[in-house]
């Protein structure tokens, strides 16, 4: 029987569309860069004017960049916890660092979890993954496969310090410090963590995947080669506002939480001639960090995987550079818990921006339901699909909620940060008029409707501290924690 040409052209387009259906994945891929202390002082957020990141500019390009996303907690420990498992501090009782291999065995008694990796393995995706995803890299075996993990160094040496020595400001607790060391990229384990993944991506992967690459600058010491300070001229550096009373209409349990020996304050930086210093050395590892991140995006770009892969990239807390008189995260406050979010990839709009508070948490969901995979415990983010879509949507009604220690939360919304403290202490800004959290609003009798409203955003119960989790910097924290684990 001969055909026709059009019954010929029919059977051409059934066979080509079949083809086409068969060499296309159904289920997407995905590719996660996370760096380690990563404030909002990139171009995309515009934290900072003198940022220069043009890698993470041109994926916010291609994508939605979440300006109020904000940390599960604002130390890397329990904020990396809460993304892989979906469950807040609050529920699992992980308030600060943990082992990798110790969180399942920590959570209590009905919490049920699973690591978003296991779960994406189980529904056919392939993981792997480099670098300091997990706290501690991957010590809890989720990743089907693991490139290099990371350390924090080089350093000059064990003993020695190239700007600041925590002895002079208090208890030495902290790596902080700051310069141009080492000599060459290819001395850092940022760049092995670059070249594995670059590697991976050439190589061919199996799909659908899942890939994490964790960064670790600008996570201190502030090291980095000479070539990144170059950027940037030390003298013309500009600083975050900074008021000497700041802390005045702050409560005693905030002043006391958030004080930690050992950390350069920004009283003792301007007598030291340091703070322009410090905003150079941040912004320098910031830079480097953004060349990796480019290089990573160029692989996928030049890849068959460009049209079919989604890129979240994230930092795990915030961190403050000055503000409130220090350079430390864990608290409570905007410059700490506020973090880069941003979505690119097939389905999500390009060029665009949302300011609804989003959180970490929201991470897990959202990937579920990009990927069609089906939720195995209980989750507490909500999915940002629907952002993605449409980051005008009026109807995101959902706050976000940070934890540092037992009993002690932020709630953010599109225009307050309020927090709570374990003794019944509050605090509130107004973001529309009040971006430095200057100015404590709590006790105005005129902002009564707005405290009301942001305290249902509280958890209703707060877990014990699981008995693995630590984060003894202070003897407050050593106390409270004694407390912290008993039911």
């Amino acid at each position: 029987m001969t055909l026709r040409l059009p019954a010929l052209l029919s059977a051409f387009l059934v066979t080509a569309t079949l083809a086409c259906a068969q060499a296309t994945p159904t289920q997407p891929n995905f590719l996660i860069i996370m760096v380690d202390d990563l404030n909002d002082w990139i171009g995309p957020m515009k934290g900072h004017p003198q940022a220069i990141t043009p890698n993470m500019d041109r994926l916010a390009a291609e994508g939605l960049t979440f300006l109020n996303a904000h940390c599960p907690a604002p130390l890397c420990g329990p904020s990396r916890a809460a993304l892989w498992t979906g469950r807040s501090a609050a529920t699992t009782g992980i308030y600060f660092h943990i082992r990798d291999d110790q969180i399942m065995d920590n959570l209590p008694g009905g919490v049920e979890a699973v690591f978003l990796p296991d779960l994406l393995e189980a529904h056919g995706y392939h993981t792997l993954g480099a670098g300091k995803l997990f706290h501690a890299g991957d010590m809890a075996h989720s990743f089907d496969e693991y490139g290099p993990g990371f350390s924090f160094g080089p350093k000059p040496s064990e003993n020695m310090r190239l700007n600041f020595e925590p002895n002079w400001t208090g208890p030495r607790y902290t790596s902080t410090d700051w310069g141009a060391f080492p000599q060459k990229d290819e001395q850092l384990p940022d760049y092995d963590i670059r070249q594995w993944a670059v590697e991976r991506i050439d190589a061919g992967i199996q799909e659908p995947f899942f890939m994490g690459v964790g960064f670790v600058r600008p996570h201190v010491p502030w090291y980095v080669p000479q070539k990144w300070f170059d950027l940037f001229k030390r003298d013309e550096m500009q600083t975050p506002p900074y008021l000497p009373d700041d802390m005045d209409d702050v409560p005693a349990i905030a002043q006391i939480l958030c004080t930690i020996p050992g950390f350069p304050t920004t009283e003792w930086a301007q007598l030291a001639g340091e703070w322009q210093a410090i905003v150079q050395a941040y912004l320098a590892c910031v830079a480097f960090t953004d060349y990796q991140i480019g290089q990573v995006l160029d692989a996928l770009a030049g890849s068959p995987y460009a049209d079919n892969t989604i890129v979240v990239l994230m930092g795990d807390n915030g961190y403050h550079l000055g503000e409130k008189n220090r350079f430390a995260k864990m608290a409570l406050w905007e410059r700490s818990t506020k973090v880069p979010f941003i979505f690119a990839g097939p389905g999500i709009v390009a060029d665009a921006t949302s300011d609804q508070p989003v959180n970490l948490l929201d991470f897990y969901p959202t990937v579920l339901e990009l990927a069609g995979v089906p939720a195995r415990t209980p989750l507490e983010g909500y999915s940002l699909v629907p952002l993605l879509r449409d980051p005008e949507r009026a109807d995101w009604e959902h706050v976000s909620l940070t934890t540092h220690g037992r009993n002690n939360h932020s709630v953010r919304d599109r225009n307050f940060r309020y927090i709570r403290y374990e003794d019944g202490s509050e605090e509130l800004y107004d973001h529309r008029t009040d971006s430095w959290e200057h100015t404590n609003l709590a006790s105005d009798p005129a902002y009564a409707g707005v405290l009301e409203r942001l305290r249902q955003g509280l958890p209703q119960a707060d877990a014990p501290l699981a008995k693995d989790s630590h984060l003894d910097l202070t003897p407050y924290l050593r106390e409270r924690s004694a407390a912290w684990r008993k039911p």
